[in-house]
């Protein structure tokens, strides 16, 4: 019998690529989006990509924040994979309506996915959940690690994946609990867009691309293909050894801005003359962390082990990324200039 997988956040950045990869399998799919109006629009993106059979996909209108909608689209499904997540936040809302609806969200994913049966949910998390805390670069960060809750510095959108992510884990480690349980937990998530929508983490090229960093801080980043947050997904679903098991979706090494600016004003000279050229030195980030938030959020930035380790997906999913940073990054250029997004 077909086994049925329902992928919540269909329209997003990361979802359409899921779909994309599970309708060139033999699984029955489902997608939640928040409004049916937006389904002939996934079925052309799909059909654009070469998916004919798209009879074998379903779309149902429901909401995180509500209960409406949940209990049918996960009718008879064998696996969800929890992708979407409320929208990206900024720091002038209250704490407490950030994370909330983080939280909620995956407790009614979870509590639903118990009452119908379903055997497994991968959910999508955060590296943020996982790397913050890890200062010493001697020492790699993995699945092991946890950020704090009250690391200086966190955005609130981090914290709510971490929270979240924390609050789905108490769910899961319940005596009572027979659902299985992943996490997948990118960094950076950029690469090629299947349309116009994109992950928060292309704020990072757009700011350099467009002009508005007058000079570029000498911030080291870790960063993932969207394709290969997609494919872990997808190996996390099936494979036994994945119960109960955090992932870190990352390409091998780090790359840092003035590097990634180099890149694109030797690549795309037409973009060349809105590029600095110049390094904002550390001490200043550091001590506008005192007076500013988005300089404190710099400096944890500044200060975060990028000594991470992607070999944990590599040895339990047979795993290994499709594309290098440098690839990344020029995908990442391409899919602003496409949508008219610089």
């Amino acid at each position: 019998m077909t086994e049925t997988v329902l992928v919540t956040g269909g329209t997003g950045f990361l979802g359409l690529h899921i779909l994309l990869q599970l309708m060139k399998t033999d699984y029955n799919v489902r997608t939640t989006i928040r409004s049916l109006g937006k389904k002939n629009h996934v079925l052309k993106i799909l059909k654009e990509n070469g998916i004919d059979n798209l009879d074998r996909l379903s779309f149902y209108e429901a909401n995180l924040t509500s209960d409406e909608g949940w209990d049918e689209a996960m009718d008879n499904v064998n696996y969800v994979l929890s992708v979407a997540s409320p929208v990206f936040f900024d720091n002038s809302k209250k704490e407490i309506d950030a994370i909330r609806p983080a939280t909620d969200g995956i407790t009614r994913i979870l509590k639903m996915a118990q009452r119908k049966h379903v055997k497994r949910v991968v959910m999508t998390g955060n590296f943020g959940a996982i790397g913050f805390s890890n200062k010493p670069s001697s020492i790699p960060t993995t699945e092991e690690d946890w950020t704090k809750t009250d690391q200086p510095g966190i955005s609130i959108y981090e914290k709510s994946k971490l929270i979240a992510e924390k609050a789905a884990w108490k769910i899961i480690d319940q005596p009572s609990n027979m659902l299985e349980f992943t996490t997948i937990n990118p960094v950076a998530m950029l690469g090629d867009s299947l349309d116009s929508h994109v992950s928060g983490s292309f704020d990072i090229i757009t700011n350099i691309l467009n002009g508005s960093m007058k000079r570029v801080p000498n911030i080291n980043l870790n960063i993932v293909d969207v394709r290969d947050v997609a494919a872990l997904h997808i190996k996390a679903m099936t494979e036994p050894k994945a119960n109960h098991e955090r992932f870190i979706a990352s390409a091998d090494g780090s790359i840092s801005l003035p590097e990634i600016a180099n890149l694109v004003r030797h690549e795309y000279p037409d973009l060349a003359p809105k590029i600095s050229s110049k390094i904002l030195p550390d001490w200043i980030i550091k001590l506008g962390s005192y007076f500013n938030q988005t300089a404190k959020e710099g400096k944890l930035l500044l200060e975060v082990n990028r000594n991470i380790s992607n070999q944990k997906a590599k040895d339990i999913l047979n795993w290994s990324p499709i594309a290098d940073n440098k690839e990344i990054i020029f995908d990442s250029v391409n899919t602003l200039l496409k949508n008219n997004l610089i």
